[in-house]
């Protein structure tokens, strides 16, 4: 594959942060890669993106491809970390790509889920905050290089509005119909042989890689050890790895 036809790459952020989130691995795609085209977005709601009276996957997915489509590209590679992963596969699902890279996030409610259902009395109400920085807590900020923790404590707007909203699907749905829905978009991923990589800070639960593997059977699993943030981790490795898709 030449410099010419390969893929662009379209970089999505976690929840509550914004596209400055991918300047490590921006500067690092610039050195062993200069010639490729790189657009990070602003999810809806986010940074300098307007905010919408709802946010489900499938009509944030929508947003972003309008803002791809806006920019000229074409079947792009679609990065995602967190939240952002989870609209990168349903984004893969809806229109042409070349490829997914999920960083760090698992596709199924499962013990986050019943996290955030518990807490949602205290996301309605005046002590959100607590709940959102709690959960800040276990993702491994501490381990971070000093310019990747600056990143996460500044490049971030946490309101309530984006937490219910992102997680609207698992405060109203099930567990079984989230499964559904992520095995029908992963199917559909697989079934045009789209190449599909998840990067995960610690190694996959079996239970989950089963799921995840009778889905998407030729699915390519990296295993970062550290933390949830592996594009401020090791951006050169990120950056790397983006670089051979």
């Amino acid at each position: 594959m030449t410099d010419d036809d390969r893929a662009p790459l379209v970089l999505l952020h976690g929840l509550t942060f914004d596209r400055r989130q991918w300047d490590p691995v921006r500067r690092e795609l610039a050195v062993i890669d200069p010639a490729r085209q790189v657009l990070a977005l602003d999810l809806p709601g986010h940074g300098d993106a307007p905010r919408r009276q709802s946010y489900g996957m499938a009509e944030v997915a929508d947003v972003v491809h309008e803002q791809v489509t806006e920019a000229g590209l074409a079947q792009p590679i679609v990065v995602g970390h967190s939240v952002g992963a989870v609209v990168a596969t349903t984004y893969a699902a809806r229109y042409p790509v070349r490829g997914v890279v999920n960083l760090d996030q698992i596709l199924l409610p499962g013990p986050f889920g019943v996290a955030v259902r518990q807490a949602e009395p205290a996301l309605r109400g005046p002590d959100w905050r607590r709940v959102w920085d709690g959960m800040l807590a276990g993702m491994g900020i501490e381990a971070l290089p000093a310019e990747a923790r600056e990143i996460v404590t500044t490049a971030t707007d946490p309101r309530p509005d984006l937490l219910l909203g992102y997680w609207g699907e698992i405060l109203s749905g099930s567990d079984e119909g989230i499964s559904t829905e992520r095995q029908r978009a992963l199917r559909s991923i697989g079934e045009r042989r789209v190449p599909y990589r998840w990067v995960t800070s610690s190694e996959p639960p079996p239970r989950y890689l089963t799921w995840l593997t009778d889905a998407l059977p030729e699915v390519a699993v990296t295993v970062l050890p550290g933390s949830h943030f592996p594009h401020l981790a090791e951006p050169a490795t990120i950056a790397r790895l983006l670089a051979t898709g």
